[in-house]
């Protein structure tokens, strides 16, 4: 998809590294997201005291009401997992968000940015499956039935390959949609005037993908812990 205007682009070239921002606008508008994030962590957390202020307050919402979700899934158990699923939701939720504005590309409309987020979530799952069962891990491969392996394990293991396909496509499909129907609507009408109601209508989108990627990881986190039957 060619873009219009991608601001930090155009800043990359003034440095002469317009070539590589040009064909990897995924990787600059991530590094952006991420510094955006470090900063915010900064704010947040430079002034902490038992009477939170505005911005503490702010990111102790978002923070609490995040694991409170995830520990009503998983558990107490899989409180400790809150670092890493809390990152990824936060980390998508902006790199969605971030597309919405004029002049900026959303990391995620990239299959390479969803694709490392499915491989991470992915990968950490069958980590914690070991982490907890060990070597009777495998039994979660296996069925209920010694006969059945021959056919359990293939299916099984399509299956845990789909997670990857399924977190990929689904959050870089609906992003690059979004992403065409802005460069259409700013082609033809303008930046600011046309796009308004599907712009309303992107941060809704940015929320529940978000949210439905991070819920499919704690999900997979969580059967991951259980044992097999």
């Amino acid at each position: 998809m060619e873009h219009p205007y991608l601001f930090l682009v155009k800043l990359f070239e003034l440095f002469g590294l317009g070539d590589f921002a040009s064909q990897y606008p995924h990787v600059v508008y991530m590094w952006a997201v991420m510094i955006l994030l470090i900063i915010f962590g900064i704010i947040a957390t430079r002034s902490i005291s038992i009477i939170p202020g505005k911005a503490q307050n702010l990111f102790e919402m978002l923070v609490s009401g995040i694991e409170e979700f995830m520990i009503g899934v998983t558990g107490e158990e899989g409180r400790w997992l809150f670092p890493l699923a809390g990152t990824v939701f936060i980390f998508i939720f902006t790199s969605n968000l971030i597309g919405l504005v004029p002049g900026f590309f959303p990391p995620t409309a990239s299959i390479n940015t969803t694709l490392a987020c499915a491989l991470t979530v992915v990968v950490f799952t069958h980590v914690l499956g070991v982490k907890y069962h060990g070597v009777k891990y495998i039994k979660h491969f296996l069925g209920p039935v010694w006969w059945m392996v021959p056919i359990i394990f293939p299916i099984e293991i399509i299956g845990h390959l789909a997670r990857i396909l399924s977190l990929t496509f689904r959050l870089f499909g609906n992003m690059m949609g979004h992403e065409l129907v802005l460069g259409i609507l700013f082609g033809l009408a303008g930046l600011f005037f046309a796009p308004l109601p599907i712009m309303a209508l992107g941060i809704f989108v940015a929320l529940v993908q978000a949210f439905v990627f991070f819920l499919l990881s704690i999900m997979y986190f969580s059967s991951a812990m259980e044992h097999a039957h």
